[in-house]
């Protein structure tokens, strides 16, 4: 098969909006946690989340179509033309029809969609619609309005499943190149649901953090007194390129993409496998895949989430997996920082750890104050602070409601 390196880089979050920016929020420990201001959540119990701050669309689009796009597809547009300067393509000289894009989100225009019904709802019953509802709701725009405004006329769609929907969509694009069906792929994710109805159906589930005293601490991973994740919103976005084709051109490889897997527990609609069951079948197809043993990988970006019953069950899987290895491991979860980005967070968390890589440096687990006698203290879970290390391979787990799993491996060019 074809060999498949990464050429490009974007990245939107709740610690910065450019790949710099967020670089740095990762090597500081940042939170990008506060306060809801984006809808009044006086009324709720969770009344926080990891908001995207200083975001202009118009930056990126132009006024008109602004208002024709939802905030998820502004979101992809951004990250992709990062990713895409980044990547120094000449969009002149290369062959249009061999460039795709798959690009995911896990819920796509939950905005528009809420923002239609409450106007519905208020009036007599008689049907205005937004003539553009459709295509800004549905989640394969981010994909689709990419290749109109570069004219990437090669494959094309979105994959949708739940919180590892981009983890999916850069093994599709992967596996696309491999097989020789393209040339140059952009992939990622992108997700903006902080909204009254993802925080009241999260929160009603049990499933989100309400500390709302004290939002920055609120995404603890593997702290005894986690409670639940921070919902976030952005996106990540990764070039994509078979390798010789980005040798001919001369362009800068930040990483190979190695190999990657996916799985499902046949378990629960949002509970883990309580063994860890799916996740330890994931992380062993990922290496077999990669053609490569635990011992090669020196960072695991875990899925992390702050859960009390997800953070266990994944280091369950990884000590299982990986055995005596897992204590030369360093071991973090980012969405202590930038919260939880749902069907964003595997291309966020891969941009992480080919950040990781290329500086020298693990991020770190943030908001740890109190052991969990449940989990071994003899990982290393990189707590609280980022540590310099040499990582010559990094891999990315990444989890979704549906028993979804997904592992990738990434290593140095």
């Amino acid at each position: 098969m074809k060999r498949v390196v990464v050429t490009g880089i974007g990245a939107l979050t709740p610690i910065g909006n450019t790949v710099p920016e967020f670089l740095e929020g990762l090597k500081n420990g940042e939170s990008g946690a506060g306060p809801i201001t984006q809808f009044d959540a006086t009324l709720f119990k969770t009344r926080f989340a990891c908001e995207v701050k200083n975001f202009n669309p118009e930056d990126f689009i132009d006024k008109r179509e602004v208002r024709r796009v939802d905030r998820f597809t502004q979101f992809a547009i951004a990250t992709a033309a990062e990713a895409i300067q980044d990547s120094g393509l000449d969009l002149e000289k290369i062959n249009k029809q061999r460039v795709g894009v798959i690009w995911a989100s896990g819920i796509g225009g939950l905005w528009t969609l809420e923002k239609e019904v409450e106007e519905f709802t208020k009036g007599d019953g008689t049907p205005r619609h937004n003539p553009f509802l459709i295509p800004k709701m549905i989640s394969n725009m981010g994909a689709g309005m990419i290749s109109i405004k570069y004219g990437f006329m090669g494959i094309n769609y979105a994959t949708v499943s739940a919180c590892a929907s981009s983890s999916h969509a850069i093994i599709n694009a992967a596996d696309y190149i491999r097989l020789g069906k393209a040339d140059i792929i952009v992939t990622g994710g992108s997700e903006a649901t902080i909204a009254r109805t993802a925080v009241g159906g999260f929160t009603n589930m049990k499933a989100m953090s309400e500390r709302n005293d004290d939002p920055k601490t609120a995404s603890r991973p593997y702290d005894k007194e986690r409670d639940g994740f921070v919902l976030g919103e952005g996106s990540g976005g990764l070039i994509l390129e078979e390798y010789e084709h980005a040798v001919r051109r001369g362009a800068k490889i930040y990483a190979e993409y190695m190999g990657g897997a996916m799985t499902n527990d046949a378990y629960h609609i949002s509970a883990p496998h309580p063994e860890g069951i799916g996740v330890i079948n994931v992380m062993n197809l990922a290496f077999q895949d990669a053609n490569m043993k635990p011992a090669d990988i020196d960072y695991l970006n875990t899925h992390g989430t702050s859960t009390p019953l997800g953070d266990v069950a994944e280091l369950k899987a990884i000590k299982a997996v990986y055995g005596d290895a897992a204590y030369d491991l360093n071991i973090s979860s980012t969405k202590s920082m930038t919260g939880h980005l749902l069907g964003a967070a595997g291309a966020v968390e891969a941009v992480a750890c080919v950040l990781a890589m290329q500086h020298g440096f693990v991020p770190p687990t943030i908001n740890h104050f109190t052991d969990d006698p449940e989990v071994d203290t003899k990982l290393n879970l990189t707590f609280n602070k980022a540590q310099q290390r040499d990582i010559r391979a990094a891999m990315t787990n990444t989890f979704g409601f549906g028993g979804h799993n997904t592992s990738i491996i990434f290593k140095k060019p």
